[in-house]
Formats: C-alpha cells, sequence, structure tokens
C-alpha cells in the first residue's frame, strides 16, 4: 500500500484527509480563508494601512500642520527617478508667481535646479509609535528643506503638504474604526447574550433599546451630538467621543445577531451540562456559548470596521464629527467641498482613495472569513 495512504475498514484513504479530519476548526477556517484570492488581497492591504499607521510620521517629509500661503493649492510635484542613466531621484522645485491676465497664483518647475531625494533622511523630530525620539523619514532632500521643495500629491488650499497629512489622517482614521469596533463588540456581545440568554423582561427592555437606537434618523442625530461636543474640547477628547458614540449606535445589528444565535443554543446540551454542572451564567455564556460561534462574530466584526470608517469620514466631512486641527480622511475631503476649489484642484480628492480602498479591502477580508466560518460547509 502506498505510503500515502492509511487503511480503513471500508477501503482507504489519504494522507490529506486524514490532515483534515483531525484538523481543529481554527485550522479548517485557516486553510479556507486562503484559498479565497480576494480575501488574501485584501488582507494583505489591510495590513499595508495598519502599518502606515503605525508609521505614519516616519513616512511623512513635513510636518503635517506646516503651512505657508505663498504654496498654497499646489499641484503634485513628479519624481525624476533617472539622472544620466542611473537611479538617482530628484526633483524641480517649484516657483510660484501671479498670473499677470487672470490674477491667479500659478507654479512652474525651476527646471535648472535639481533638488535630490534620498531615503532615511533626517527631518522634522517625532515621536516613533509615540515613545522613541527619532528625525529620520522615508523620504529627505540633500540641502533644501522638504517643506520648500517637495511636494508628491501637492498642497491644500492653506499650503500644508497633502502627503503628509494623508500619512497622519490614515493613522485617525483606520484607529478610530478598530477603537469603535472593539466597544461595539462588547456590547453586541454582552447585551445580545443577556437578551437571548435570558429571555423575559432583559430581553424585551434591550429590544426595546435597539428599536428605538435603529429608528432615530441618522443624521438630525449626529447634528446633536455635534452640538453637544463642548467647543473648548482638545482633539484626543473629541477623538475618543466621537468613537464612543459611534460605537454606542453600532452595537444594535451584532446585538440582535447573538441574540438569536443564544436563543438556538441555550437548549443544546452542553449548555444544559454546564446548567447542571452549577457553572454561572457568565461562565456559561462567555465560556461554552460565544466561543461556539466566534468566527461568525470575527466575521462580523470586520465587516463593521468599514462601516465605522465610512461613519468617522462622514460625519468630518460634514463637519460634525473630528475638527480641525485633527487630522483624518473626512477633514481632509472638507476641502474637496468647493466645487470650484475641486475643478481647479482635484488632487484635493485623493483621500478619497484610501477610504474605497480599505473599504473593499475589508468587505473582501469579511466576506473570505464568512465563507471560511463554516468549514464543514
Amino acid at each position: 500500500m502506498a505510503d500515502n495512504m492509511v487503511p480503513e475498514e471500508n477501503g482507504v484513504i489519504s494522507a490529506a484527509e486524514e490532515k483534515i479530519a483531525v484538523a481543529t476548526q481554527w485550522q479548517l477556517i485557516w486553510w479556507r480563508f486562503r484559498k479565497h484570492r480576494l480575501a488574501m488581497a485584501g488582507t494583505a492591504v489591510l495590513a499595508l494601512l495598519y502599518l502606515v499607521s503605525l508609521g505614519a510620521d516616519f513616512l511623512s517629509y513635513v510636518d503635517p500642520d506646516e503651512s505657508e500661503a505663498q504654496r498654497s493649492l499646489m499641484a503634485p510635484q513628479p519624481i525624476h527617478w533617472f539622472d544620466g542613466g542611473k537611479l538617482r531621484p530628484y526633483v524641480h522645485p517649484v516657483k510660484g508667481m501671479r498670473d499677470p491676465v487672470s490674477f491667479k497664483r500659478v507654479y512652474a518647475p525651476d527646471t535648472s535646479v535639481k533638488v535630490r531625494v534620498r531615503l532615511f533622511g533626517r527631518g522634522y523630530p517625532y515621536r516613533l509609535f509615540g515613545v522613541i525620539r527619532c528625525s529620520r523619514h522615508l523620504l529627505a532632500v540633500e540641502d533644501a528643506r522638504p517643506e520648500e521643495s517637495l511636494f508628491i500629491l501637492g498642497t491644500d488650499v492653506q499650503g500644508r503638504d497633502l502627503w503628509s497629512r494623508l500619512m497622519s489622517g490614515t493613522r485617525t482614521s483606520m484607529t478610530i474604526g478598530l477603537v469603535s469596533v472593539t466597544l461595539s463588540l462588547f456590547l453586541g456581545v454582552f447585551l445580545g447574550g443577556i437578551s437571548g440568554y435570558f429571555g423575559g423582561l432583559p430581553d424585551t427592555i434591550i429590544q426595546r433599546i435597539i428599536e428605538i437606537l435603529r429608528s432615530i434618523p441618522t443624521i438630525p442625530l449626529w447634528m446633536g451630538l455635534a452640538a453637544a461636543l463642548p467647543a473648548h474640547w482638545d482633539i484626543v477628547q473629541v477623538y475618543f467621543a466621537i468613537t464612543i458614540i459611534i460605537s454606542l449606535i453600532g452595537w444594535t445589528e451584532l446585538a440582535r445577531v447573538v441574540r438569536g444565535r443564544f436563543i438556538s443554543l441555550r437548549q443544546e446540551d452542553f449548555v444544559m451540562a454546564a446548567e447542571l454542572l452549577g457553572c454561572s451564567k457568565v461562565r456559561i455564556i462567555f465560556r461554552h456559548m460565544v466561543p461556539s460561534f466566534v468566527s461568525h462574530i470575527i466575521a462580523a466584526t470586520t465587516l463593521a470596521i468599514p462601516a465605522m470608517i465610512i461613519s468617522e469620514t462622514s460625519l468630518s466631512f460634514l463637519g460634525l464629527g473630528l475638527r480641525p486641527p485633527a487630522i483624518s480622511w473626512g477633514v481632509l475631503l472638507q476641502d474637496a467641498q468647493n466645487i470650484q476649489a475641486l475643478v481647479i484642484s482635484p488632487w484635493l480628492l485623493i483621500p478619497a482613495l484610501p477610504v474605497i480602498v480599505a473599504v473593499l479591502a475589508f468587505n473582501f477580508m469579511g466576506d473570505g472569513i464568512r465563507d471560511a466560518a463554516d468549514p464543514y460547509g
């Protein structure tokens, strides 16, 4: 008999089939998930975005709050990668002047000067991961100031570098989604579990709260909550306030899913056995019932994160969420509200691209997890 075959009463099974037969649930989920190419691609993109979030200051070459009215609305600047047949990236510095006909400020590259672009050069000081003092950046320029010579994605109305602001905005928007979903996950599982396991009066009260929250019109609710935030709060306070507000509203759908699962599970033999052994209600819920469908919770969570990101972006875009000087994708897109400015400066819409990419990546990954959550199907 071949080495890769294992004897069985009614025949033989392959080594691969034996491996599947003894695999854990998480191994089966992983094997099925990695076959989903879009999900794997989405996971890779999300990993890259979170790496950008961690190293936002390192990837920025200019202080994102550095402004200069003389550099307002500069178009993206091309980087010339080869010089004399060799890989020696450089840029031509940009000079601003006033158009004598339209009186608009226009910019033109000075082709007589080459500013060398180098990797891992020194720039403005920052704290890497909020702890380590550092002044190294991915991109820097030689014998010049980057805020005066390097504009990869152009500048905004106030002359601030859009690339550096986009890096900082990625950190804010990507982390606010994680924090919000974490709080929503706790509330959804806890309240949904109580509602489904105990039933009766607790179930009635929690379900009525869910119905009330889901019946409130979204825009008036956001406007009221935004007006309730004190104007003197700093960026950190507003950040956490918006995070908590999004979480308090976003837990209702997960709670209903958990409730339905608990109602179907509370009559299962393993739950009744735990009750007969004298296990506490909290232990039965979190030790026995929740782990039985944790893969579905993970799938629901990954699909909820993009909704949180869109909520923050939409609120900040409308001026109801994070406010300047905070930096997020929604705050950056506020400059794109003016149609006239948008026609003249279409690069102001660039912050919309990472929003689209992040949402698609989360949806692809969530679909892959959802399909893999039932590896026996």
